[in-house]
């Protein structure tokens, strides 16, 4: 019987050990700003959007045909949000809480679902923003993808992101050149196709 009790005390002991050395996850830190504009994207979540052109100086072609943005995939730290043109299922937007701020990259696929030798390039923020507007200035990796292509004028870019209750805004900026497309929050519209690359 007290060997018994023995026994049972240092398993006690052991478990109380094993509590104790527990590392806990570290927070997931963030700025409420940062916050903020997050949830106001993850709040549309499951719903797709028309958009138009609306800025595009100087004109370039690519972006002709229905645009429809959709709010595919909300994580608490991730949101997914494929960016149709026409029947170009390749963009896809991606949004990640890194602790520093918010990371946008651009994750562009081949129809076969494969990797475009331009893909995943995109900015990071730089400063605590506003609840309803983020900068995303161009980071490392993607100087470097627009030297190895021969557009270094792409090294100074600034994407933007603005959302309000009716209008969602995808904007890049750089010397020389504007684009901007405006999404009417306020109708959703059908769900377009899987992006490629996702099925």
């Amino acid at each position: 019987m007290l060997r018994k009790f023995i026994v049972l005390l240092v398993l006690a002991g052991a478990s109380l050990g094993l509590q104790a050395n527990t590392v806990q996850p570290a927070p997931l830190v963030s700025v409420p700003t940062h916050d903020a504009f997050f949830n106001k994207l993850r709040a549309h979540c499951g719903k797709a959007y028309a958009g138009k052109v609306t800025v595009d100086t100087p004109a370039q072609p690519g972006f002709e045909g229905p645009l429809i943005m959709h709010v595919r995939k909300c994580e608490a730290h991730q949101l997914q949000i494929p960016f149709h043109v026409g029947n170009d299922h390749s963009r896809t937007w991606i949004l990640t809480k890194t602790g520093s701020g918010i990371s946008l990259k651009h994750d562009h696929r081949n129809a076969d679902g494969s990797h475009d030798t331009s893909t995943m390039y995109g900015g990071h923020t730089t400063d605590a923003g506003w609840d309803n507007v983020q900068s995303f200035p161009v980071d490392q990796y993607s100087r470097e993808l627009f030297v190895s292509q021969g557009i270094p004028q792409s090294n100074t870019n600034i994407w933007q992101m603005y959302i309000y209750p009716e209008r969602f805004t995808y904007r890049l900026i750089r010397e020389g050149r504007e684009f901007r497309v405006d999404f009417d929050l306020t109708q959703p519209v059908a769900l377009p196709p899987v992006p490629w690359g996702y099925e």
